[in-house]
């Protein structure tokens, strides 16, 4: 897989605070491309930081129908991509890549 493809692949990463809880378990969370398939993300995670990865547990998460001024709208949906480091491996995603 090429470099500019993993960009493509990994949008960004998810900074909440359930998922910096994951850094316990050694696991980072990453917003994906919709059509990424688990191996594909995994491999990209690799070579993108890296790392070794473990595992790849993928989610699809639905827009939600909300209301600004009295206008309805939908937020957009996205995949979340939650990825196991092996031991020893981390990624600091607060500096970026």
């Amino acid at each position: 897989m090429s470099l500019a493809r993993s960009y493509d692949l990994i949008r960004s990463p998810v900074i909440t605070e359930k998922s910096t809880q994951g850094s316990i378990y050694n696991q980072v969370t990453f917003r994906v491309d919709r059509r990424a398939t688990k191996p594909q993300i995994k491999q990209a995670v690799e070579e993108l930081f890296k790392v070794e990865v473990t595992a790849v547990n993928t989610l699809n998460q639905q827009g939600k129908i909300k209301r600004f001024r009295g206008r309805t709208g939908r937020r957009n949906a996205v995949k979340k991509a939650i990825v196991t480091l092996a031991e020893g491996h981390a990624i600091d995603v607060a500096t970026g890549v």
